[in-house]
């Protein structure tokens, strides 16, 4: 998104991303908080196994990019990071994620420093 762009936010209820081969290519930013990780991070695998087959063979629909904000009180908290962190290698450019740790007193690892932002 850029200054003043348009956006569509939606909170609880059932949501899912069911892209069809017709659709125009969106991209997604999923934010979530603590244990609200379980439903985007289905969405996130079923990004990956649409980017696992190849865009434009077949009647498979396009894809854009794939955008996490996730927060936590600290990384022990952030639930399936390396499953993501996974994802991010598997997928570079178009899955990424940025983890926010809130109350973060020991040491962060190195696999997950740079995608960490917060104390």
């Amino acid at each position: 998104c850029t200054l003043d762009s348009e956006v569509a936010l939606r909170v609880g209820g059932d949501f899912f991303f069911d892209p069809q081969p017709g659709d125009s290519p969106v991209n997604l930013v999923l934010i979530a908080g603590g244990v609200g990780i379980n439903p985007l991070f289905s969405i996130l695998l079923h990004i990956a196994d649409l980017h696992g087959y190849q865009e434009g063979k077949g009647n498979r629909p396009k894809l854009g990019t794939a955008k996490l904000y996730y927060s936590a009180k600290n990384t022990s908290e952030l639930l399936f990071k390396k499953n993501i962190l996974g994802l991010m290698k598997a997928f570079p450019g178009k899955i990424t994620c940025h983890f926010h740790v809130t109350q973060q007193r020991s040491q962060i690892c190195k696999e997950l420093q740079p995608h960490i932002t917060g104390k």
